[in-house]
């Protein structure tokens, strides 16, 4: 891990495994409290150096970074593949994603704004010049998920260093090689060595500490609901982005072309194993097509391949971990029990879920209710708009949300009415351009990503009052 300046390992190291076979890949330092307390007083002093470093050298060293990225999207998928497992075609669709997240970055760090204040619109502020200016946060603690162990780093990172600040980068304790990786290459870029940091361990050990202390001025996570609330509750006064859970639901309406709503669906449902916060989990299908419906769905999910990730023709592979794969049987089990109809699928071998549909879900089964975050689909029947939004909307989460339908009132009363930070029309939930605000509603979390946007997040404004000097 590199920490105050420097590549250190630890008394105890955590094995990285392939959650594929199991074989273990590498293994990293497991950080103490007392590396915490190192890394915090470095980037202590690495606030001061970013913020001290222009805006055009620090977006020359995102442009370098981001064409050092690009010169090793092989190495760096592969890596992706080894320690996350998803199919090395979507790797590799990451990393080669992840140049033009740079670039998207270091450019809105080079057009941080203020604005001037029209103060002779009051009486007292007559002969007095006001503005704003936008500074650095300082410290920010940049925590990241295991299900996009490059983008979903860069999207903090990249954006926190364009803005002037000094990251700790705490990744996922099962995929922390992809951010070592790109840890080397910022560095190599000539980011300054306090200006980034990279622990590797235990979050519930090391996290706590890094989100409660008052050197940290903001918090950027992405992760689970639970770990969220956990944050929110440590982290005293200081700037939090949280996104956190989802179930996100499609919505088909009776005009919907069916081969396109099927043909997103077998994508955007199984894509990375399901394990997607905007991964479609929840398809509502009016009645007067929900037997067509099923009829097309069906066949394109039985027939996703299954397998290696290394493999040419692998569309599925395993899921995180052998456990995260049971508790998703268990839940298609449980809605089975329930009444539901199991369509194609719910066979598991280890962290192996063969792509699952379900249909008849009851929206209270916790395959619709709760984060899946697996290869499974639940279709329950709605009838019209109506009760569409009203069920979709009956949910703790709010962060992704789509709906087919050629009606544009359908449509324009469907993106007003839905309870979710990103409505797609014609298009699932997991759509997402990398420019765009991004984060949800209610449990979905707080604060936007995009780097426009988390650039803002990452900056704190101060007003500026020039008086007028008696003579």
């Amino acid at each position: 891990m590199f920490v105050a300046g420097e590549w250190r390992g630890a008394a105890t190291v955590l094995p990285v495994l392939h959650p594929f076979d199991g074989h273990m890949v590498d293994t990293v330092p497991a950080a103490s409290l007392d590396d915490v307390e190192q890394a915090l007083a470095a980037a202590v002093q690495g606030a001061s150096t970013m913020a001290a470093t222009p805006a055009h050298e620090r977006c020359r060293m995102l442009l370098r970074a981001a064409d050092l990225l690009e010169s090793r999207v092989e190495e760096m998928a592969r890596t992706i593949s080894a320690e996350e497992g998803k199919p090395l075609a979507e790797a590799r669709g990451e990393a080669t994603r992840c140049g033009d997240l740079i670039r998207l970055a270091a450019f809105e760090g080079s057009q941080v704004r203020g604005e001037t204040l029209p103060l002779d619109a009051s009486s007292n502020g007559v002969g007095k010049l006001g503005m704003t200016l936008r500074a650095p946060c300082g410290v920010v603690v940049a925590i990241s998920p295991f299900n996009y162990p490059l983008m979903l780093v860069l999207h903090k990172v990249a954006p926190a260093i364009a803005a002037g600040n000094a990251v700790i980068l705490k990744p996922a304790t099962q995929t922390p090689l992809t951010a070592l990786k790109m840890t080397e290459i910022l560095l190599e870029a000539g980011v300054p060595a306090l200006g980034l940091q990279t622990l590797t361990g235990e979050g519930s050990i090391i996290g706590p500490a890094l989100c409660a202390d008052r050197r940290v001025r903001k918090v950027s996570f992405t992760g689970s609901s639970e770990v969220g609330r956990v944050i929110a509750a440590v982290a005293g006064v200081k700037k939090l982005s949280l996104e956190l859970g989802s179930n996100c639901p499609l919505v088909v309406l009776p005009d919907a072309d069916l081969d396109q709503v099927a043909d997103a669906t077998a994508t955007s449902g199984y894509i990375n194993a399901g394990q997607v916060c905007i991964s479609t989990q929840r398809v509502l299908a009016d009645r007067a097509i929900y037997a067509d419906l099923l009829d097309a769905l069906t066949p394109r999910v039985a027939s996703l391949r299954t397998g290696d990730p290394f493999a040419d023709d692998t569309q599925l592979s395993a899921m995180i971990s052998p456990a995260e794969a049971q508790r998703v049987t268990e839940w298609v089990d449980e809605a089975v029990d329930g009444g539901a109809r199991l369509l194609t699928g719910g066979e598991r071998i280890g962290g192996l879920l063969a792509p699952t549909l379900l249909a008849d879900v009851a929206p209270t089964m916790r395959v619709s209710c709760q984060e899946l975050f697996g290869p499974a689909v639940a279709v329950t029947p709605v009838s019209g708009i109506d009760e569409a939004l009203r069920v979709a909307n009956d949910s703790e989460y709010g962060l992704g949300s789509g709906i087919f339908t050629r009606s544009v009132d359908a449509a324009l009363a469907f993106a007003r009415a839905a309870q979710f930070g990103t409505v797609n029309i014609n298009s699932t939930p997991l759509w997402r351009a990398d420019l765009m605000p991004y984060g949800g509603l209610k449990q979905s979390g707080i604060g936007k990503e995009g780097p426009r946007y988390a650039v803002e997040e990452m900056t704190e404004s101060k007003t500026v009052i020039f008086h007028e000097q008696r003579s």
